[in-house]
């Protein structure tokens, strides 16, 4: 299980990919997950920061940086690391 803030978690090995939510294919993204009843809101009211996307093509918001969120799936890795 993974931390995403404020005390909610999810399952590691279901998340495919973790997205900045700027740019406009991702916030299409958002509002199809919302029409299609698949978007969980995990920000407690804050702004989002990052998209992850799940295999069962469920959206979670989450109001944690994806640089932060990725560190956690890899603690030896550190935050900000590209290679």
């Amino acid at each position: 299980m993974i931390s995403i803030g404020y005390g909610n978690l999810i399952a590691a090995s279901r998340v495919v990919s973790i997205v900045s939510p700027q740019s406009s294919p991702m916030r299409r993204l958002r509002e199809q997950a919302s029409e299609a009843g698949k978007l969980i809101d995990a920000t407690e009211g804050r702004r989002t920061r990052s998209i992850l996307v799940t295999d069962s093509d469920h959206i979670i918001l989450s109001a944690i940086n994806p640089e932060t969120i990725a560190a956690r799936f890899d603690p030896d890795r550190p935050a900000g690391s590209t290679d």
